[in-house]
């Protein structure tokens, strides 16, 4: 069987893929969207069947944000990474803005901090300024703040010692 275009959808189908996908999982509006337009819903019905689906509650930018700051945050992800995560999802930068800002400070630096001593159960025995590079682009990959980075880092190596 020959793979080409998929079969271009019509309102009530591409309503049923929407409802098969949000059976699923939660899904953004920009993320819905394109999903359908691969599944051959022209851009209209897309845009279309996302928005009579938001109107509902089906679809949720700010509750899918805010869920999914709690849950990645609460996997040790900073702020900086959890914004390039929604941003990529195609939630709106107030959305983002208003969602990361739930983010404790002190949770944050607590985070940061169980993050960088299991980390550096890994990277101990070896270098010390090696270790502390090693931790230090890690925690900045993870999306936490260069300030807070550097206070982590000079804490944990105390910890070396």
């Amino acid at each position: 069987m020959k793979r080409g275009a998929p079969a271009p959808l019509d309102e009530r189908r591409a309503r049923l893929v929407a409802a098969d996908l949000l059976s699923r999982r939660a899904w953004t509006r920009a993320e819905l969207t394109r999903r359908l337009r691969r599944r051959g819903a022209s851009p209209e019905v897309a845009a279309g069947v996302v928005a009579d689906l938001a109107a509902r509650g089906h679809v949720d930018d700010e509750a899918f944000a805010h869920q999914w700051v709690a849950t990645r945050s609460a996997r040790g992800y900073g702020a900086g990474r959890l914004r390039a995560e929604l941003s990529l999802r195609g939630v709106d930068a107030t959305v983002i803005d208003s969602a990361v800002a739930a983010l404790d400070a002190s949770d944050t630096l607590g985070r940061a901090r169980a993050l960088a001593a299991r980390r550096l159960a890994a990277l101990r025995g070896g270098d010390r300024r090696r270790a502390a590079s090693r931790l230090h682009d890690y925690l900045l990959r993870r999306g936490y703040s260069a300030g807070l980075v550097a206070r982590v880092v000079r804490e944990a190596l105390t910890l070396i010692e």
